[in-house]
Protein backbone atom coordinates (compact mmCIF):
# COMPACT_ATOMS: atom_id res chain seq x y z
CA UNK A 1 0.00 0.00 0.00
CA UNK A 2 1.13 3.31 -0.78
CA UNK A 3 1.65 5.88 2.19
CA UNK A 4 0.46 9.41 0.87
CA UNK A 5 2.75 12.19 0.74
CA UNK A 6 2.64 15.38 -0.75
CA UNK A 7 4.58 16.63 -3.80
CA UNK A 8 8.16 17.57 -2.67
CA UNK A 9 8.81 21.15 -2.69
CA UNK A 10 11.29 22.69 -5.09
CA UNK A 11 10.99 19.14 -7.46
CA UNK A 12 12.37 20.70 -10.56
CA UNK A 13 14.90 23.42 -9.15
CA UNK A 14 16.42 20.25 -6.61
CA UNK A 15 16.82 17.80 -9.20
CA UNK A 16 17.90 20.54 -11.66
CA UNK A 17 21.01 21.17 -8.89
CA UNK A 18 22.50 17.41 -9.72
CA UNK A 19 23.08 18.33 -13.57
CA UNK A 20 22.00 14.85 -14.14
CA UNK A 21 24.04 12.54 -16.37
CA UNK A 22 22.11 9.77 -18.35
CA UNK A 23 24.54 6.90 -16.85
CA UNK A 24 25.12 8.40 -14.23
CA UNK A 25 24.67 7.26 -10.35
CA UNK A 26 23.10 9.35 -7.90
CA UNK A 27 21.62 9.66 -4.55
CA UNK A 28 18.62 10.33 -2.44
CA UNK A 29 19.25 10.60 0.91
CA UNK A 30 15.47 11.61 1.97
CA UNK A 31 13.08 9.57 -0.06
CA UNK A 32 10.00 9.73 2.17
CA UNK A 33 7.63 9.85 -1.34
CA UNK A 34 9.60 8.81 -3.71
CA UNK A 35 8.95 12.01 -5.66
CA UNK A 36 12.25 13.33 -5.92
CA UNK A 37 13.62 10.07 -6.64
CA UNK A 38 11.05 9.60 -9.77
CA UNK A 39 11.91 12.55 -11.01
CA UNK A 40 15.79 11.65 -11.04
CA UNK A 41 15.19 8.13 -12.61
CA UNK A 42 12.87 9.87 -15.12
CA UNK A 43 16.13 11.72 -16.34
CA UNK A 44 18.67 8.42 -16.00
CA UNK A 45 19.07 6.24 -19.24
CA UNK A 46 19.07 2.44 -18.53
CA UNK A 47 22.13 2.26 -17.19
CA UNK A 48 21.65 5.11 -14.75
CA UNK A 49 21.58 4.16 -11.11
CA UNK A 50 19.79 5.84 -8.19
CA UNK A 51 20.01 4.53 -3.88
CA UNK A 52 18.00 6.38 -1.55
CA UNK A 53 18.24 6.36 2.26
CA UNK A 54 14.90 6.79 4.83
CA UNK A 55 15.23 5.39 7.76
CA UNK A 56 11.37 5.42 8.64
CA UNK A 57 9.70 2.20 7.65
CA UNK A 58 6.60 3.89 6.67
CA UNK A 59 8.86 5.28 3.52
CA UNK A 60 9.25 1.36 2.45
CA UNK A 61 5.98 1.48 1.30
CA UNK A 62 6.51 4.01 -1.40
CA UNK A 63 9.29 2.16 -2.76
CA UNK A 64 9.62 2.42 -6.64
CA UNK A 65 9.81 -0.91 -8.82
CA UNK A 66 12.60 -0.02 -11.13
CA UNK A 67 15.53 -2.19 -11.95
CA UNK A 68 17.90 0.89 -12.03
CA UNK A 69 16.31 1.74 -8.34
CA UNK A 70 17.67 0.12 -4.33
CA UNK A 71 16.18 1.78 -1.40
CA UNK A 72 17.85 1.89 1.74
CA UNK A 73 16.17 1.68 5.33
CA UNK A 74 19.18 3.56 7.23
CA UNK A 75 19.43 7.33 8.49
CA UNK A 76 21.69 9.12 5.73
CA UNK A 77 24.29 9.90 8.37
CA UNK A 78 25.72 6.62 7.42
CA UNK A 79 26.02 7.05 3.64
CA UNK A 80 29.14 6.32 2.90
CA UNK A 81 28.90 2.12 4.81
CA UNK A 82 25.85 1.48 3.20
CA UNK A 83 26.67 2.87 -0.27
CA UNK A 84 30.70 0.71 0.33
CA UNK A 85 27.86 -2.25 0.98
CA UNK A 86 26.05 -1.87 -2.51
CA UNK A 87 29.86 -1.79 -4.41
CA UNK A 88 29.23 2.22 -4.54
CA UNK A 89 32.70 4.25 -4.19
CA UNK A 90 31.91 7.43 -5.73
CA UNK A 91 28.38 9.14 -6.95
CA UNK A 92 27.79 12.16 -9.19
CA UNK A 93 25.24 13.87 -7.06
CA UNK A 94 23.57 13.54 -3.99
CA UNK A 95 20.08 15.00 -3.45
CA UNK A 96 18.12 15.89 0.25
CA UNK A 97 15.50 17.49 1.23
CA UNK A 98 16.35 17.84 5.05
CA UNK A 99 13.77 17.78 8.28
CA UNK A 100 10.45 16.10 8.23
CA UNK A 101 8.56 14.41 5.69
CA UNK A 102 4.42 16.16 4.80
CA UNK A 103 3.30 12.23 6.16
CA UNK A 104 5.24 12.40 9.19
CA UNK A 105 3.57 15.96 9.62
CA UNK A 106 -0.10 14.06 8.58
CA UNK A 107 -0.28 11.13 10.83
CA UNK A 108 -1.56 12.24 14.05
CA UNK A 109 0.28 9.37 16.25
CA UNK A 110 3.67 9.90 15.36
CA UNK A 111 3.35 13.33 17.11
CA UNK A 112 5.18 15.75 15.08
CA UNK A 113 2.40 18.41 14.45
CA UNK A 114 1.23 20.91 16.75
CA UNK A 115 -2.34 20.28 15.33
CA UNK A 116 -3.05 17.09 16.42
CA UNK A 117 -3.74 15.53 19.61
CA UNK A 118 -1.33 12.95 20.53
CA UNK A 119 0.98 11.10 22.62
CA UNK A 120 4.53 12.37 22.63
CA UNK A 121 6.80 10.60 20.38
CA UNK A 122 8.17 12.64 17.52
CA UNK A 123 10.28 9.73 16.19
CA UNK A 124 11.41 9.20 12.61
CA UNK A 125 13.21 5.72 13.12
CA UNK A 126 10.10 4.68 15.05
CA UNK A 127 13.12 1.49 16.05
CA UNK A 128 14.59 4.61 18.36
CA UNK A 129 14.45 4.46 21.89
CA UNK A 130 14.48 8.19 22.78
CA UNK A 131 11.16 9.42 21.47
CA UNK A 132 9.68 12.99 22.88
CA UNK A 133 8.13 11.52 26.08
CA UNK A 134 11.76 10.66 27.28
CA UNK A 135 13.48 14.10 26.82
CA UNK A 136 10.48 16.07 28.63
CA UNK A 137 10.22 13.65 31.60
CA UNK A 138 13.70 12.69 31.85
CA UNK A 139 15.84 15.03 31.01
CA UNK A 140 17.54 17.13 33.50
CA UNK A 141 16.43 20.67 33.78
CA UNK A 142 19.64 22.16 32.40
CA UNK A 143 19.26 19.40 30.06
CA UNK A 144 15.84 20.62 28.73
CA UNK A 145 16.75 24.28 29.15
CA UNK A 146 20.13 23.80 26.55
CA UNK A 147 17.73 22.05 23.94
CA UNK A 148 14.99 24.59 24.00
CA UNK A 149 17.38 27.15 23.77
CA UNK A 150 19.50 25.68 21.09
CA UNK A 151 17.54 23.95 18.51
CA UNK A 152 14.15 26.03 19.28
CA UNK A 153 15.86 29.34 19.86
CA UNK A 154 13.30 29.97 22.83
CA UNK A 155 14.47 33.16 25.07
CA UNK A 156 12.30 31.83 27.52
CA UNK A 157 14.07 28.37 27.98
CA UNK A 158 15.26 28.30 31.20
CA UNK A 159 11.56 29.34 32.65
CA UNK A 160 9.90 26.74 30.13
CA UNK A 161 12.06 23.92 31.74
CA UNK A 162 11.64 25.58 35.16
CA UNK A 163 8.17 24.92 34.66
CA UNK A 164 8.18 21.29 32.92
CA UNK A 165 10.28 19.94 35.43
CA UNK A 166 7.82 20.95 38.67
CA UNK A 167 4.93 20.00 36.49
CA UNK A 168 6.00 16.39 35.77
CA UNK A 169 6.64 15.91 39.52
CA UNK A 170 2.75 16.00 39.86
CA UNK A 171 2.76 13.31 37.24
CA UNK A 172 3.90 12.29 33.76
CA UNK A 173 3.65 14.72 30.85
CA UNK A 174 2.69 12.03 28.41
CA UNK A 175 0.26 13.74 25.53
CA UNK A 176 1.01 16.65 23.13
CA UNK A 177 -2.03 18.82 24.40
CA UNK A 178 -0.85 18.24 28.62
CA UNK A 179 2.81 19.71 27.37
CA UNK A 180 0.51 22.58 26.11
CA UNK A 181 -1.52 23.47 29.01
CA UNK A 182 1.82 23.14 30.99
CA UNK A 183 3.15 25.86 28.76
CA UNK A 184 0.45 28.00 28.34
CA UNK A 185 1.92 30.80 30.22
CA UNK A 186 3.96 31.28 27.45
CA UNK A 187 1.95 30.91 24.55
CA UNK A 188 0.56 34.28 24.13
CA UNK A 189 -2.39 33.86 21.31
CA UNK A 190 -1.28 36.00 18.76
CA UNK A 191 2.38 34.17 18.40
CA UNK A 192 0.81 30.62 19.94
CA UNK A 193 1.20 28.54 16.83
CA UNK A 194 5.18 30.12 15.80
CA UNK A 195 6.27 29.44 19.58
CA UNK A 196 4.65 25.58 20.00
CA UNK A 197 6.68 25.06 16.14
CA UNK A 198 9.87 26.00 17.82
CA UNK A 199 9.26 23.72 20.59
CA UNK A 200 8.12 21.01 18.93
CA UNK A 201 11.10 21.85 16.16
CA UNK A 202 13.59 21.71 19.69
CA UNK A 203 12.35 18.04 21.12
CA UNK A 204 12.03 16.99 17.26
CA UNK A 205 15.78 18.07 16.81
CA UNK A 206 17.10 16.47 20.04
CA UNK A 207 15.03 13.15 19.84
CA UNK A 208 15.98 12.33 16.16
CA UNK A 209 19.90 14.05 16.82
CA UNK A 210 19.27 15.78 13.48
CA UNK A 211 22.11 18.03 14.04
CA UNK A 212 25.06 15.58 14.76
CA UNK A 213 23.56 13.16 12.24
CA UNK A 214 23.05 16.25 9.51
CA UNK A 215 27.22 17.11 10.14
CA UNK A 216 28.18 13.74 10.22
CA UNK A 217 26.43 13.39 6.59
CA UNK A 218 27.81 16.55 5.64
CA UNK A 219 31.63 15.86 6.08
CA UNK A 220 30.74 12.92 4.11
CA UNK A 221 29.70 13.92 1.31
CA UNK A 222 33.24 14.94 -0.49
CA UNK A 223 34.58 11.61 0.15
CA UNK A 224 31.56 9.90 -1.81
CA UNK A 225 30.99 12.81 -4.53
CA UNK A 226 33.33 12.58 -7.81
CA UNK A 227 34.67 14.99 -9.26
CA UNK A 228 32.54 17.96 -10.74
CA UNK A 229 29.32 15.89 -8.98
CA UNK A 230 26.68 17.96 -7.50
CA UNK A 231 25.06 18.06 -4.38
CA UNK A 232 21.52 19.34 -3.88
CA UNK A 233 20.44 20.38 0.00
CA UNK A 234 17.06 21.73 0.76
CA UNK A 235 17.04 23.23 4.27
CA UNK A 236 13.93 24.24 6.14
CA UNK A 237 15.37 26.37 9.13
CA UNK A 238 18.32 28.43 10.26
CA UNK A 239 20.25 25.95 11.95
CA UNK A 240 20.36 23.32 9.29
CA UNK A 241 21.00 25.47 6.69
CA UNK A 242 23.47 27.47 8.50
CA UNK A 243 25.43 23.94 8.37
CA UNK A 244 24.83 23.52 4.79
CA UNK A 245 25.76 27.00 3.77
CA UNK A 246 29.28 27.10 6.00
CA UNK A 247 30.18 23.78 4.91
CA UNK A 248 29.94 24.49 1.11
CA UNK A 249 31.52 27.61 1.82
CA UNK A 250 34.55 26.53 3.95
CA UNK A 251 34.23 22.45 3.96
CA UNK A 252 33.90 23.55 8.16
CA UNK A 253 31.09 24.36 10.29
CA UNK A 254 33.20 26.76 12.39
CA UNK A 255 36.21 28.75 11.82
CA UNK A 256 38.47 29.31 8.63
CA UNK A 257 40.06 26.51 6.33
CA UNK A 258 43.74 26.29 5.79
CA UNK A 259 45.10 28.29 3.02
CA UNK A 260 47.82 27.32 0.67
CA UNK A 261 51.43 28.47 0.27
CA UNK A 262 49.50 31.16 -2.38
CA UNK A 263 46.89 32.45 0.66
CA UNK A 264 44.08 30.70 -1.33
CA UNK A 265 41.82 28.80 0.85
CA UNK A 266 41.45 24.82 0.38
CA UNK A 267 37.69 23.76 0.40
CA UNK A 268 36.40 20.53 -1.04
CA UNK A 269 33.02 22.42 -2.28
CA UNK A 270 32.40 25.72 -4.89
CA UNK A 271 28.90 26.74 -4.69
CA UNK A 272 26.49 27.09 -7.93
CA UNK A 273 24.55 30.18 -8.52
CA UNK A 274 23.15 31.40 -5.27
CA UNK A 275 20.64 30.15 -2.75
CA UNK A 276 17.45 29.28 -4.66
CA UNK A 277 13.79 29.90 -2.48
CA UNK A 278 10.22 28.61 -3.45
CA UNK A 279 7.41 31.07 -5.76
CA UNK A 280 4.62 32.68 -4.18
CA UNK A 281 2.84 30.50 -6.53
CA UNK A 282 4.33 27.06 -5.06
CA UNK A 283 3.75 28.37 -1.22
CA UNK A 284 -0.03 28.80 -1.97
CA UNK A 285 0.02 25.50 -3.02
CA UNK A 286 2.06 23.61 -0.08
CA UNK A 287 2.33 26.03 2.68
CA UNK A 288 5.41 23.99 3.72
CA UNK A 289 7.88 25.19 0.82
CA UNK A 290 7.27 28.94 2.75
CA UNK A 291 10.60 28.13 4.48
CA UNK A 292 12.57 26.15 2.43
CA UNK A 293 16.39 26.73 0.93
CA UNK A 294 17.61 25.17 -1.79
CA UNK A 295 21.83 25.41 -1.85
CA UNK A 296 23.80 23.72 -4.60
CA UNK A 297 27.34 22.95 -4.51
CA UNK A 298 29.87 20.93 -7.24
CA UNK A 299 33.30 18.76 -5.80
CA UNK A 300 36.41 21.05 -6.84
Amino acid sequence: MTTMYHNPVLLEETVDGLNIKPDGVYVDVTFGGGGHSKEILSRLGENGRLLAFDQDKDALANTLDDDRFTLINENFRYVKRFLRFYGVKEVDGVLADFGVSSHQFDVAERGFSTRFEAKLDMRMNQENKLSAYHVVNEYEEEQLKQVLLQYGELRPAPAMARVIVAERKNEPIITSDKLKKVLRQFLPPRHENKILAQIYQAIRIEVNQEIEALKEFLLQTPEILKQNGRLSFISYHSLEDRLVKRFIRNGLFEGEPERDVFGNFEVPLKKVNGLIVPTQDEIKLNNRARSAKLRVATKL
